[in-house]
């Protein structure tokens, strides 16, 4: 069939010819951004943290320690993770420039500092992408991995590899949903997430986006990505779950009638805890880059409050401070 996706596959729903696509019906009309910017910039959102930019970093930043051996996940801020698991480290979608932008003096800018440097972090065995945005691939932060590590992994949803290609990575698994792909004793699986793929006016939903499991025989691990709000994640949780330790987006969701369709909010956040049947889970996608309208703080309060009105109170759905770890156990 004629068209400019070369991954194409028609019995697949999230494939078109011109790209890919999420399984929920798109929820935007025509001129909703426009909307959306007006109404921030009237209104002077977002809004700082409650007690100011300083305050925030006091209370929610630390430097980031990898030292110790035992199965752990580090929050080094929005939506960058690392995994340590039968020690191999895991190095998930590192943006650790200044902004997330394709330039140096526009777009949006860091509001915390970064908790590690490429120069500190430990040896990385993969790194995963779970789509093209700039908070996710950032091309300064891959140039100086691929100078550290030369020899790293990199596993990204379909699409991604030649941008990888150019930037001189040499080892690149590209994945479709539900793809599983098998590094020594870690099983890596792409899975659905809703969202969609730009970094230029010419290439939109040209690379797919995804979620990342990462299991072996005594751990399981589920990485959203970015997503909105979706039934897939209870079908995740069905097929590869339960998790022992879940990373699951709650910021960057105001206004709801425009970010719902990218970005879940932490009311949604606290049901996908449980459609995933984790035991653990730290929200990211938060306290670093103000991408929407909500401010730095706004959705941990938010997730605070969805905890404890919901029916499981206890549960175990706790912010880390950007650069602090929590084990698996």
């Amino acid at each position: 069939m004629p068209g400019k996706n070369p991954y194409y596959d028609p019995s697949k729903s999230h494939h078109t010819p011109d790209g890919f696509t999420n399984a929920e019906p798109q929820n935007r009309q025509e001129g909703d951004f426009k909307r959306w910017r007006k109404e921030r910039k009237a209104l002077r959102l977002p809004a700082p943290p409650e007690k100011g930019y300083e305050h925030f970093i006091s209370q929610w930043w630390q430097s980031a320690d990898f030292s110790g051996t035992d199965d752990r996940l580090w929050f080094l801020g929005h939506a960058c993770l690392l995994l340590r698991v039968a020690g191999r480290y895991v190095l998930m979608d590192p943006a650790l420039s200044a902004r997330a932008s394709p330039l140096s003096f526009y777009g949006p800018k860091r509001k915390t500092p970064v908790a590690a440097t490429v120069e500190m972090l430990p040896p990385i065995d993969v790194v995963l992408f779970s789509h093209n945005h700039y908070d996710h691939l950032d091309r300064a932060t891959v140039r100086k991995l691929l100078r550290r590590f030369p020899d790293v992994q990199f596993m990204v949803p379909l699409g991604m590899k030649p941008w990888l290609e150019r930037r001189g990575a040499r080892y690149i698994e590209e994945l479709d949903w539900w793809q599983e792909h098998q590094f020594g004793d870690l099983t890596f699986s792409a899975v659905p997430a809703r969202h969609w793929s730009m970094r230029t006016f010419w290439d939109r939903n040209q690379s797919l986006w995804c979620g990342w499991v990462v299991r072996n025989a005594d751990f399981r691990f589920y990485f959203s990505g970015d997503s909105g709000y979706s039934n897939q994640f209870e079908l995740i949780g069905q097929r590869l779950g339960p998790f022992d330790l879940a990373a699951i987006p709650v910021g960057a969701y105001a206004p709801r009638w425009f970010m719902s369709a990218q970005h879940m909010d932490p009311q949604q956040a606290v049901t996908v805890f449980s459609q995933l049947r984790c035991q653990k889970a730290v929200p990211i996608h938060w306290g670093v880059f103000e991408l929407a309208d909500d401010s730095l703080d706004q959705p941990l309060n938010e997730l605070a409050q969805a905890i404890s009105q919901s029916d499981s109170p206890e549960m175990a759905f706790k912010p880390l401070k950007i650069g602090a770890s929590i084990s698996k156990d």
